[in-house]
């Protein structure tokens, strides 16, 4: 069923469209030719000394991937529930499989920008590393992560239908509380509260290791874990407030 879901989802992304899954890969490239313009030529931003590396693009770059890949999946968990309502409604059906679905369709096309990453690595810096061999586990974590608050998000929206307005502020803040357009370096210059966000900030770890892993370098075995532990109770917690306020999801819709 779950695969019937993400190849039906996958689909209807790119109906009747003459590029199809192309667009998968050109959504991500012109937001990041944007942000390199504004960021690295118009405000001259710099990654720092201690970063994985000065090339600003790829440094970017790199940083997007998982971001794109969670905020995707959550946005559109949000509504998923009200678009299946038929199915929810009328048949017996798992609708926590949902959220998963999205969250693999929208990884077919991650897939796709990851191989652009690390072929422009080989490129541009001249090295691949092994260390790509722990990508799949990482895509994992970002699933669990984000399948969890997809599932609080989707079933909150069946009551609150203002939750994925609310959301979308939610992420907004988030992503700009996230290393992804400035380093850590910078953030830091904010002083004690900046510091203490990102340590409290899920996003940042998995920002972390998924740069260092696409751009060659070992991951921190202490990021790895809080990565993993924040991905694991999201997923736990998700899944048990899903399946509490599943029960009523049948005479809301």
């Amino acid at each position: 069923m779950i695969t019937q879901l993400v190849k039906r989802d996958f689909q209807q992304r790119y109906v009747g469209s003459a590029a199809g899954w192309i667009w998968g890969l050109i959504h991500p490239l012109v937001l990041l030719a944007s942000y390199v313009f504004i960021f690295g030529l118009v405000l001259k931003s710099k990654t720092g000394a201690t970063d994985v590396t000065q090339n600003y693009p790829m440094f970017l770059f790199a940083g997007m991937l998982p971001w794109l890949l969670f905020s995707e999946t959550v946005q559109r968990s949000s509504g998923c529930l009200i678009d299946q309502a038929n199915l929810i409604t009328k048949t017996v059906f798992p609708a926590e499989i949902v959220p998963v679905s999205i969250f693999l369709s929208s990884l077919m096309s991650h897939v796709l920008a990851v191989c652009l990453v690390i072929a422009s690595a080989g490129i541009f810096l001249h090295h691949v590393s092994p260390v790509l061999l722990l990508l799949p586990v990482f895509m994992l974590l970002v699933g669990l992560f984000a399948v969890g608050i997809g599932w609080i998000a989707a079933a909150f929206q069946v009551y609150l239908r203002d939750t994925a307005q609310v959301l979308a502020v939610i992420l907004t803040l988030w992503f700009w509380a996230t290393p992804i357009l400035l380093p850590e370096e910078q953030l830091n210059k904010f002083g004690v509260w900046s510091l203490l966000l990102l340590q409290a900030n899920p996003l940042a770890y998995i920002v972390r290791d998924y740069r260092d892993i696409l751009l060659g370098h070992a991951v921190s075995l202490h990021d790895l874990a809080w990565t993993a532990t924040f991905a694991i109770t999201a997923f736990v917690c998700g899944g048990l407030i899903f399946r509490y306020m599943k029960r009523g999801f049948a005479d809301v819709l």
